[in-house]
This record gives C-alpha cells, structure tokens and sequence, in this order.
C-alpha cells in the first residue's frame, strides 16, 4: 500500500489513513506501507509488555521500514515530557512516577523479538535530579544480560548539563551515544526554548572525550539557511561527533512550529556529500531520514581513522 502523507506526519497503520483537505507534500515523500510479520510481533509485544516507543510517539514516517527490518527505538522514562520542543508531538506535562521495572521489560522485549539492534531513548526528566541517567545505564545493562548479541544505542537529552550523568550513562559502553542537536543555533529559542546550543555540543563533546562513538541529528526547514547547517555541521565535527542524521521536517500538528520550506532530495545528496568531506564516519540525509534511520548499519560500521 503506498501513502502520500498530508502536512500532517504520516499515521502509523493502514486503519488510520485518512483523507484530508491538506496540502499534499511534495512527491518524494511517498512511503510504501507494508506491515510484515516483524512489525506485527513487535507491535503486539510492546502493547504486552506496556512498553512506548518513540517511532509511535513522534509519529515517525519509518516505523514500517525500521519495525519489518527489527529495529526499534524504546522510549523510556514515560511518554509525558517536561519540555515543549516546538517540533515534536510528544505529549508536554508533569511525568508520572519512575517505572523501576521499565529496563527489565525492555530487555526482555529486545530478546523475545531477537533484535540485532535497539535504540534506547527518553522524554526529558526535568524533574530528577539525573535526568533519568541511572535508568538508561541500567536498561543497558539489562538488555547486554539476557541479549548480548544486540546492539545498543542511546539517544539521550542534555540532562541540564551534567556531565556526570553522561558519564553514567557511557559507564555501561553503548554502541553509540547519540545527542540531536535539532537546529541551527539562531533557532533555538523558538523551537528549543529550555534548550542551549552550546550545552547540545557540551554532551557530545564529553561522549566523546570518554570514548564513546558519538552521533547527533538535525533537521532542516525550520528557517534555517544552508550555510546556517554547514556551520552546524562543521561544530559537531569540532567536537568530535562521527555520525549524523540529517532529514526534512515535518510539522505534527498545526499548533507546531510551521515547515519554512521542503529541501529537495538534491539538496540532501549535496548535504551528505559536503559532511562526508568534512569527517563524518556516516552520514544518513533525505527527506524522510529519521535519528534512528538505518541505525543498524552505523552500529556495525567500524571506526575509521
């Protein structure tokens, strides 16, 4: 089944897609909807062992590509987020409390299903004094216990810059840490209002100084401008980041910060091209390119000089 999606993101089953008098998106933004036997079971087992997922949560365009090919990004920490990013549909509010057995039914989730690779990633918990950072460690840890063939990856936030719960976290040796930087630093206080450019570099920059493998994320057509990205890029090489995501934005809702304009997947090649010149191990940039697109791949690719 193909689905052109509208302005808003793309549903996440067939039952959902719906009709609406939005503007259609430019045609490279067809997705093919193809519910395998892996999304099937990775679908339910989450549903039983009551577990979120960002690729739900933030509606993400890949969940049918990444869930058929048993990649699965986990949200931890709840899915109510104590920050309102002006791009992202995750819910806004006051957390519940912490599920102390949430790392146990991960890990149990990532061996029922076999997957080669699981993404690890939270809302923003504000209102802990680690930011959930002992959670993360230990929902690592859980998952090298009982599958030790899986690779890891964490996607984390900036825990308010505290550099000692970035180091909790790499203490248990993900496979890559990443950080999204999301913007273009001229962009921040409008869609990242308790956010700090500086701070984003910060955690990557420490990720890396302790030997992890860093990666970050950036979307473009929020208003920023292609020199505004280079510049970008050019910082997350400075501070030793190897990976990066670069894809199209795309508005939730119509409360969320509009789409300035749509690059084209030209303008993306040229993107990638000039990043690889620059450094980056890996680079993944489209339209649909998500944080943990093709993650997989950049988990087994290893380190150049």
């Amino acid at each position: 089944m193909t689905f052109i999606p509208t302005s808003d993101i793309a549903p996440l089953d067939s039952s959902k897609v719906q009709v609406t008098r939005k503007k259609l998106l430019p045609p490279w933004f067809t997705i093919q909807l193809r519910p395998g036997p892996h999304y099937k079971e990775l679908r339910q087992l989450t549903e039983t062992h009551q577990l979120h997922t960002i690729c739900e949560e933030a509606r993400c365009p890949n969940l049918w590509e990444c869930w058929n090919n048993r990649t699965a990004t986990f949200l931890i920490l709840g899915d109510i987020c104590t920050r309102r990013c002006h791009y992202c549909s995750v819910t806004t509010g006051r957390p519940l409390g912490l599920d102390t057995d949430e790392p146990q039914r991960v890990a149990d989730a990532v061996r029922t299903l076999n997957l080669r690779h699981a993404v690890i990633t939270s809302v923003n918990r504000d209102d802990l004094l680690d930011g959930g950072a002992k959670l993360f460690a230990e929902t690592i840890g859980r998952i090298r216990q009982v599958h030790p063939s899986c690779t890891v990856e964490v996607l984390i936030p900036d825990f308010q810059g505290r550099q000692e719960d970035v180091a909790t976290v790499i203490g248990e040796n993900p496979d890559i840490l990443n950080h999204n930087i999301e913007t273009v630093p001229r962009l921040f206080p409008s869609i990242r209002p308790q956010g700090k450019y500086s701070r984003s570099l910060d955690v990557l920059r420490w990720a890396h100084e302790m030997g992890s493998r860093t990666k970050s994320g950036l979307m473009a057509g929020l208003g920023e401008t292609e020199e505004e990205i280079r510049t970008v890029m050019n910082d997350l090489r400075r501070v030793g980041c190897e990976m990066l995501t670069l894809g199209q934005y795309l508005r939730p809702t119509l409360t969320h910060a509009p789409v300035a304009r749509f690059y084209t997947p030209e303008e993306f090649e040229i993107l990638k091209q000039e990043a690889l010149a620059l450094g980056f191990h890996h680079v993944e940039s489209g339209p649909l390119v998500r944080s943990s697109y093709h993650a997989e791949q950049q988990a087994s690719r290893p380190n150049q000089p």
